[in-house]
């Protein structure tokens, strides 16, 4: 138990003391060696002694005394000494400050997103740069959602990790006449950490909170650092309802539940009335963009207080709009359902049939999953029945799985 408590402190914190640790270095290889080593050096010492008052203190010092000595390997032989640190008293300097107590834009994971959007770096590297250190994934989990062999995804990192390295691509918030060239690369970011911890890739939970809160935490640091960029707003509301949805997303079983199924007084009403404000200053600017839309889409959910109230209508109308700002498969397969809402599920069938057709969206389970859906709306459970046995062929989410599994049962019972 106390082994599975340590994991958890290791992966919530471990982000935040990469982000220190390669601003103190400038390597993201001696910063993650470093880190795991602090890692080890917890799980072989903490099960026995006992856990730190601090232990993001106690993996920052550690990590960066061992970084220190592997930079002296490197320059004149082996001096490492595998002392371990004072549980009680980490070192002052080696204090991470709180992120509540942060003021101004002298954030290190800030400084990260900016590092992973360089415009030398191409976005599905930026993108695995990401989901490793901000998000603390493997290579074997990144692979996953790469959809690619391990090997690939380890060179992709490396390589990436060593671009950053020789060409001395700085680790820090560009000047503000350079913002807009990386706007949209990280906006991009901040969400992929987002939906990392809304739908997470292979915890045992549907939900990472820590990434989530994270995610908006630095959402709200670039709505200061850029005020009057409409998407940046709309990006933080659009975060801001679904984050609010949390609460009621998974059973006491470990199942998803639907969002039409969701116990809707357990949302979190202060969060959606920040989200809608956000989304109101963000239209107000007349500059439309997609954050703003898949905002707009969930204040719509978010202002219904019972399933069948939902504005069906005007959310396939938005999505409508959203395909015209960013065309791509996924979108249409959100339109495709809410179209199947709005005016019936042979429509949405309809859509979903060429879809399929196309093969996109071959390894993604969401798509079979909406088919077995409408098709058991439409009384038909045999057919649903072989469509959701599809969705569970491909799906990773244990959450997902066991939602998935009822509604295979209900199908043949």
């Amino acid at each position: 138990m106390l082994t599975h408590a340590i994991d958890g402190i290791c992966r919530s914190e471990g982000p935040k003391v990469l982000a220190g640790l390669i601003r103190r270095f400038g390597d993201f290889e001696l910063a993650e060696d470093a880190l795991q080593d602090a890692f080890a050096k917890a799980l072989a010492l903490w099960p026995s002694q006992g856990l730190p008052d601090a232990p993001a203190a106690w993996l920052t010092t550690v990590a960066r005394r061992r970084a220190v000595d592997l930079l002296r390997r490197r320059a004149s032989g082996p001096v490492y000494t595998d002392e371990p640190p004072d549980l009680a008293a980490p070192e002052a300097d080696d204090e991470e400050p709180d992120p509540a107590r942060h003021s101004g834009l002298d954030d290190d994971r800030l400084r990260l997103v900016f590092t992973c959007c360089h415009p030398a770096i191409a976005q599905p590297a930026q993108m695995a740069l990401a989901l490793r250190t901000l998000c603390g994934l493997s290579t074997r989990e990144i692979a996953r959602a790469f959809l690619e062999p391990e090997a690939t995804t380890a060179q992709r990192l490396v390589r990436v990790q060593r671009k950053i390295l020789d060409a001395r691509i700085p680790y820090e918030v560009p000047s503000r006449e350079l913002l807009p060239e990386r706007l949209q690369a990280v906006l991009g970011v901040v969400y992929l950490v987002f939906n990392e911890g809304y739908a997470s890739t292979e915890h045992d939970g549907l939900v990472r909170p820590d990434l989530g809160a994270e995610a908006i935490r630095l959402a709200r640091l670039l709505v200061e650092l850029m005020p009057t960029e409409p998407e940046v707003r709309g990006l933080l509301a659009l975060m801001l309802l679904h984050d609010a949805r949390r609460p009621a997303r998974v059973d006491p079983t470990g199942a998803l539940v639907p969002l039409e199924a969701q116990d809707r007084s357990r949302w979190q009403h202060g969060a959606i009335a920040e989200g809608l404000a956000e989304l109101d200053i963000a239209l107000a600017q007349r500059r439309r963009g997609p954050y703003q839309l898949q905002a707009a889409i969930g204040a719509l959910h978010a202002q219904a207080r019972r399933a069948e109230d939902t504005d069906w209508k005007q959310i396939a109308a938005l999505y409508g709009g959203l395909l015209a700002e960013q065309p791509g498969a996924v979108v249409e397969l959100n339109a495709a359902v809410a179209l199947a809402m709005a005016e019936g599920p042979e429509r949405g069938l309809a859509w979903i049939d060429r879809l399929e057709q196309a093969d996109e969206l071959r390894d993604y389970h969401l798509l079979p999953a909406a088919r077995a859906d409408l098709l058991r709306r439409l009384g038909r459970p045999a057919e649903a029945a072989l469509a959701y046995a599809s969705a569970l062929a491909l799906v990773r989410s244990p959450a997902e799985r066991r939602y998935l599994e009822r509604r295979l049962a209900e199908c043949h019972g």
